[in-house]
């Protein structure tokens, strides 16, 4: 499948797709900087709405004009709805009844929360993303057809909702196709393969730029669920963007790139760095990296005892600043003597894998 669609961002920048965007929730990739992400030639990044309306509100926003500005960011940024922290929570200290074809309401740390799919376009717009994503009812895992139908209606619901919010702030401050983010939509349904397909289908009704797979993406055999990112897939109009919304394992994103998907972001590779996880890939250099072998990459965990002594870097198929300066003896002793730049360094070598990835995937994809 030849694809030569790209990411375009409001403030003129025109990005190859497939890309990987990591989490950058509160604003902040943890333990890297915003120069430090650049030099991983990772091209965007993806915050999240629930964390930064709560915690920072629109005053610091606007004053810094967006959250690029905020946070000293060159790159592209998506903003998630924070429907899937919101769920969580929300779930957890009041279940569904805090669900209402409204918003999500309920209390955390002793005060009221409320969120309103017009709330979260409202936030997402101050924030001058790239990308907006609406606000959806997560279906949960091991639910009825019933309950999954009822999270479908509503996400359905707030999706109208959402676009009419979107559509009127644009109107307002006279964003034209050019000058405006691109509006994804959710699609819902759990493993129900009828439900995700008249979810997307009645999506692609209302009109977005995209859409992502939402919900939990692995079944109940504990599988990576690809016959919903298929259907989803299957009921999209060509040229739109597909959105594998918290997926991040490589082999994952190879696959899902060959049933047509263009974006991911996931917490993963960071997450793992930070719990001494680092991805290499099983090649001896860059250009040996073979994307179509079932093994084509590895974990290395750096503090195992017999990398004590060793003067290799931690992989020659990466480029990264680990890579490149240190040795695999020098990461394990900051690792054992829990120096803040192991994270650093260890974060910095993953994001650095996920974009040779992306951009390995980007070379094959004239063969599929």
């Amino acid at each position: 499948m030849s694809k030569s669609k790209h990411f375009k961002t409001i403030y003129g920048g025109n990005i190859p797709l497939p890309v990987f965007f990591p989490d950058a929730t509160r604003a902040v990739v943890k333990t890297i900087d915003s120069v430090d992400i650049e030099k991983t030639k990772t091209p965007g990044i993806l915050v999240n709405t629930y964390h930064l309306m709560r915690e920072l509100g629109n005053k610091v926003i606007k004053s810094h004009k967006g959250v690029r500005n905020f946070m000293s960011w060159d790159g592209a940024v998506i903003s998630d709805s924070g429907g899937f922290q919101v769920m969580s929570v929300a779930k957890k200290m009041s279940g569904r009844k805090a669900i209402t074809d409204r918003g999500v309401t309920f209390t955390q740390n002793g005060k009221k929360v409320s969120i309103t799919p017009e709330k979260s376009i409202e936030f997402q717009m101050s924030l001058k993303s790239d990308m907006v994503v609406v606000l959806d009812d997560f279906t949960p895992p091991n639910v009825s057809f019933e309950e999954a139908k009822d999270t479908v209606v509503r996400t359905l619901k707030w999706a109208k909702r959402s676009k009419d919010e979107f559509e009127r702030i644009c109107n307002k401050e006279k964003l034209d196709q050019a000058s405006r983010p691109y509006l994804l939509g959710v699609v819902q349904g759990g493993d129900f393969l009828d439900l995700r397909a008249e979810c997307t289908q009645k999506l692609v009704e209302t009109g977005f730029d995209g859409l992502g797979y939402g919900g939990w993406p692995i079944d109940s055999e504990g599988m990576f669920n690809y016959a919903v990112a298929q259907t989803i897939a299957e009921n999209s109009p060509k040229d739109y963007l597909l959105y594998g919304l918290g997926i991040g394992k490589p082999h994952e994103v190879v696959a899902l790139c060959k049933l047509g998907y263009d974006i991911f972001d996931c917490v993963l590779p960071t997450r793992d760095a930070r719990h001494k996880r680092l991805y290499v890939y099983n090649a001896p250099s860059i250009d040996k990296i073979n994307i179509e072998e079932d093994k084509f990459s590895s974990y290395y965990v750096p503090d195992k005892e017999r990398y004590y002594n060793d003067t290799e870097p931690v992989s020659t198929a990466c480029d990264c600043l680990l890579c490149t300066r240190y040795s695999r003896a020098y990461l394990a002793h900051l690792f054992r003597i829990e120096e803040s730049t192991a994270l650093r360094l260890a974060t910095i070598h993953n994001l650095r894998f996920y974009s040779i990835l992306m951009e390995k995937i980007r070379g094959a994809q004239e063969s599929w």
